[in-house]
């Protein structure tokens, strides 16, 4: 008994720690949000003026040698490309962070028009960073297949997101406690697919499968029930996969299942009702 109420405490603990971590989160998320701004937008213009200064060259090619000719578009060329990159990157950074403010200001049980493929890929990446920052020796293959030209639906972002980085720090971690003990050339994936799924209704299907440990018996029986967790005291809070579940089948009406091998891997695949948007 006392060592349950240890354990209890101590989860309690996690918890209080990760909500004072999501309020310090969504401050940190709105302050970023400005100077990304600032990136986005002053590169944007400098790829304006760099067409205005094309424009200006080929107005006055004669005065120019051919050589500088072709080394001077050659710049402008790489500097294009550059500014793509820099508005590309900091465009997918803002919308990281818009999915952050949404977790944390998003309105219970609110359900919005959602690209569930672009919330799955963007929760995937975050958690794949957030372990390569606890875990240093941390680094796996992750194979990613979206259906194109899937149609938004009806959910709960914010909770969307959190089932899908339930399953995918779950998947992050098996794989990496495995290769602690693995032979040299085992080699950690996990593999997402989000795809069409119509054997009864239409569905949008989200598959995580990985290739760790494996459950046990004991952990399929147990695996949604409340504080049940593999993990060390202060890894794991024992509580998100039953608040996977919960998210999934009774907000989301939808399914929850997993197969499983212990010593092969786990694959979790998620399907979502499409509701009209």
């Amino acid at each position: 008994m006392e060592q349950q109420v240890e354990s209890l405490q101590q989860r309690l603990r996690q918890q209080e720690k990760l909500a004072s971590l999501g309020m310090l989160s969504a401050g940190i998320a709105h302050e970023i949000q400005n100077p990304l701004n600032f990136v986005i937008n002053f590169s944007k213009m400098s790829s304006k003026l760099l067409t205005d200064l094309t424009d200006i060259v080929t107005d006055n090619e004669d005065a120019l040698p051919n050589d500088d000719r072709e080394e001077l578009d050659d710049i402008v060329a790489d500097l294009k490309e550059n500014m793509a990159r820099i508005v590309e990157h900091g465009e997918r950074a803002i919308s990281i962070i818009q999915g952050i403010l949404l977790v944390s200001r998003g309105k219970d049980n609110e359900f919005l028009p959602t690209d569930v493929a672009r919330v799955v890929k963007e929760y995937v990446w975050l958690s794949y960073h957030a372990m390569r920052a606890n875990y240093k020796d941390f680094n796996i293959s992750i194979g990613e297949d979206y259906a194109q030209g899937l149609p938004q639906v009806m959910a709960i972002p914010q909770d969307l997101s959190r089932a899908v980085l339930n399953l995918m720090n779950n998947a992050c971690y098996t794989v990496w406690k495995k290769q602690q003990h693995a032979d040299p050339d085992y080699q950690p994936r996990i593999d997402i697919k989000v795809a069409m799924d119509s054997n009864s209704q239409p569905c949008i299907s989200i598959t995580i499968a990985d290739n760790g440990e494996g459950m046990t018996p004991e952990v399929k029986e147990r695996l949604f029930e409340n504080f049940f967790t593999t993990k060390p005291i202060g890894e794991g809070t024992g509580l998100g996969m039953a608040i996977t579940r919960d998210i999934i089948e009774n907000k989301h009406g939808g399914h929850l299942s997993f197969e499983t091998e212990e010593g092969k891997g786990t694959t979790f695949t998620l399907t979502i009702p499409i509701k009209k948007v």
